[in-house]
């Protein structure tokens, strides 16, 4: 909530700089070992975006080494530079896998009642 014209945008699509971890936590090897691997970015894939106090899943439509394009489900109203957390589905829970930041979007234009 907010004042017209005072909120930042409304993003449907957002273009992000990330950095995985390098091992999944909480999380281990059937052979219980040490910790599960994670994985890269794969296209299409589903992933949990937490970007401030809002929890939404997106799908990868293109990562490269540190830069990739999610596509929101629900629109976000958020800013360029925000800091974001990114989590995968594992064994029917969600992990942190890594975090990054918004360099740029798709915005929605929110039409006047």
């Amino acid at each position: 909530l907010g004042l017209r014209g005072k909120l930042p945008e409304v993003f449907a699509e957002i273009e992000i700089s990330y950095y995985l971890l390098r091992r999944l936590l909480g999380v281990k090897t059937s052979d219980g070992g040490k910790q599960a691997k994670v994985q890269k970015l794969a296209k299409g894939e589903i992933l949990m975006v937490n970007i401030g106090s809002t929890g939404t899943g997106g799908k990868v439509e293109g990562a490269k080494s540190d830069l990739a394009k999610i596509s929101l489900t629900q629109p976000v109203c958020t800013q360029e530079g925000e800091k974001i957390a990114l989590s995968r589905r594992v064994d029917k829970h969600w992990r942190l896998i890594g975090w990054g930041e918004i360099k740029r979007g798709k915005t929605l234009e929110i039409l006047e009642p």
